[in-house]
């Protein structure tokens, strides 16, 4: 059993003057709703007002580093920018090397956005073995695990607080 997220610290940051984007793969739909829910949920606790959460989608995770780019040149031309984005995807391994070569490249291409955007760009990309993982992982499976979308949402909002 995981340790359950961020604990009491997330309580202590005010997300009332923030605006963070989530962009979500489609693939796997009942795990990604589900993820987006729980960021939607603790970011909504932590004072981000609802109109100052911005939902896109993208196909697949190894669409996210490329979508969360243009998302946040999108909403920064709009006048709006962002101050935090939650990338949410789901990679479940196959019988081919296909998971380790997107799982890699996804991982450093979000790395790499942190410091390329001045934003924070939260790690929301399920890497998991089974399906069952990732249910777990979604909050899917009562009892078994907490929904890692919630721990995101604190991510991105003590991130986007705790360093302006």
């Amino acid at each position: 059993m995981a340790v359950k997220g961020l604990g009491e610290l997330d309580r202590q940051y005010d997300g009332s003057k923030l605006r963070i984007g989530i962009l979500h793969a489609r693939w796997n739909k009942k795990i990604i709703d589900s993820l987006v829910e729980g960021a939607v949920k603790k970011l909504k606790q932590l004072g981000v007002k609802e109109n100052n959460i911005v939902i896109e989608t993208v196909p697949g995770s190894f669409e996210l580093p490329y979508g969360s780019k243009l998302f946040f040149q999108q909403q920064k031309e709009k006048g709006t920018p962002l101050d935090a984005i939650i990338p949410i995807g789901v990679l479940i391994k196959g019988s081919t090397m296909h998971f380790e070569y997107i799982c890699d490249s996804t991982t450093h291409q979000l790395m790499k956005l942190n410091f390329e955007l001045g934003i924070p760009v939260i790690f929301g990309v399920l890497t998991c073995l089974t399906e069952e993982q990732a249910e777990a992982r979604a909050g899917l499976i009562p009892n078994k695990m907490h929904n890692h979308g919630e721990d995101w949402g604190a991510a991105a909002v003590e991130m986007a607080t705790k360093f302006n």
